[in-house]
């Protein structure tokens, strides 16, 4: 699989545009899957092409969370890709799409290895993705917590967290991932590298992380 961080805070490109917001592109289980679309449609369709991505190569998109920053861009995509299937938590309302919306309110499997923790606490799903050395979580904001998130699926091992985890200081959850990379909205970014030197992923758009 491969993760291809779209959107975020800092760029790790000079043809890429930082701004406050999330998005990445995951390929994974013969899906290519859009996790959340930034704040700014223009910025992610920029980056987008600069990064060598067709809208019209999106075949899901999966929104975290309602946050302008994490929904800003799915007009923008929408307007050129009318196949997507779209995977939202209930709590976002008002979509109008002619292609397939499904709502997530409690865990489940939305493609074999591929899974939904269902919107927790009325606010956000993240997404749990199975390979060989373990799960991939990808994670929006992380409001309801690391620990709540990761006991949806409290069988499996993770390998590799990434995304926003904002005010978040669970050091010793984030600890039983072999590797995590903390993006956006994650405020304590300098203190997980020097907790967790080894297992620390500089984000940006522009990291790419391949398993």
């Amino acid at each position: 699989m491969k993760i291809t961080i779209l959107y975020d805070n800092i760029s790790n490109s000079p043809k890429l545009k930082a701004d406050f917001g999330f998005s990445c592109l995951i390929e994974a289980g013969g899906r290519n899957i859009l996790f959340d679309t930034g704040g700014n449609g223009k910025i992610l369709l920029n980056n987008m092409e600069a990064l060598g991505i067709d809208p019209d190569f999106i075949d899901d998109i999966f929104i975290s969370h309602q946050h302008f920053d994490h929904i800003g861009g799915l007009s923008a995509v929408l307007n050129l890709n009318e196949r997507a299937v779209l995977h939202i938590p209930p709590s976002l309302r008002g979509i109008k799409y002619p292609n397939g919306i499904i709502k997530y309110d409690r865990p489940a499997e939305i493609y074999p290895g591929i899974f939904t923790t269902g919107e927790l606490d009325n606010i956000e799903q993240s997404m749990f993705i199975d390979t060989e050395k373990g799960s991939v979580v990808i994670i929006g904001c992380c409001h309801p917590g690391l620990g709540k998130i990761l006991g949806t699926f409290p069988d499996k091992k993770i390998s590799l967290i990434v995304g926003g985890l904002h005010g978040s200081e669970e050091y010793d959850v984030m600890n039983k991932a072999e590797k995590i990379c903390p993006t956006h909205c994650t405020k304590h970014i300098d203190e997980i590298e020097k907790r967790l030197p080894d297992k620390y992923i500089q984000g940006g758009a522009g990291t790419v992380i391949e398993f």
